[in-house]
Formats: C-alpha cells, structure tokens, sequence
C-alpha cells in the first residue's frame, strides 16, 4: 500500500496532511466493514451460528477499496462480534471494460484509461468495481 510504505520510509514521522489523509482512507473501509460484520451478526441471529471461521471477500482494483486499509479496519471492527478472530481472505478482481471504438474487451487499471489496443475512449467499465462476500465459514 503507498501510504504505508511511505509511512514506514519515513521512520513513522509524517506530517499533519499525511495523517489526514491515512485517516480519511481508513474510515472509508472502516464503515465498509462495520457493514460487513453488522451483516455477520444479523445472520448469526437469524441461522443461529456463534463464530465465523473466515470469510472470503472480492473486491475489484477499480472499487477504490484500499485491501491494507480494509484489513486493518476488519480487525479493529470485527474484535466484539461473531466475527472476532476469522480469517479474512481477499481475492482481487481485476478491471476489465468493452471499448465500443474496436469492439474489444481490455483490461483497466484506471476507471477512465482509453483503450490500449485502439486508444479509443470511452471504455466502458465491465469488471473491476465491485466489493462482494463471496463465502462465509461458521461455526
């Protein structure tokens, strides 16, 4: 993760922006997964399970998700809940998008990149943006 490499370049000195900035992309996967364990603990209620072994996650490169961020804030969230203690698992799915100029399907690494086969634009994002549980193990 780039903030986090650039944390630990720096010895963990940083300045007041750069903290700002850590702390707003925390926040972000911070209620991400208060979503995700308020989910878990719904359906604990409901399917009378007691723990979550693991859960397996895919979130798109293009979701604007940071998986460092989204870790850590599970950890943190997570710690009082059925889900204290589960593996989480990340699976990245990569962007794809169809350019109408050429008729192809290109992989993205941006949400606004133009075709790096035509360098037609706009590619139309096909995969890439979603965040989804994929599977759950309970206990």
């Amino acid at each position: 993760m780039d903030w986090l490499a650039a944390l630990e370049s720096t010895g963990g000195v940083v300045s007041i922006f750069a903290w700002v900035t850590i702390a707003v992309i925390c926040m972000h996967e911070l209620s991400l997964c208060e979503g995700i364990v308020e989910m878990l603990q719904d359906k604990a209620r409901q399917e009378q399970f007691r723990r979550v072994q693991s859960i397996r996650l895919e979130i798109g490169r293009l979701s604007c998700v940071e998986v460092d961020a989204l870790r850590f804030a599970f950890e943190a969230v997570a710690r009082n809940s059925v889900a204290r203690n589960a593996v989480l698992e990340i699976d990245e799915i990569p962007g794809r998008g169809f350019c109408s100029r050429c008729g192809e399907l290109v992989e993205m690494t941006h949400r606004f990149d133009v075709c790096p086969l035509c360098g037609g634009y706009p590619v139309e994002l096909r995969q890439g943006d979603e965040m989804r549980i994929k599977h759950v193990e309970v206990l």
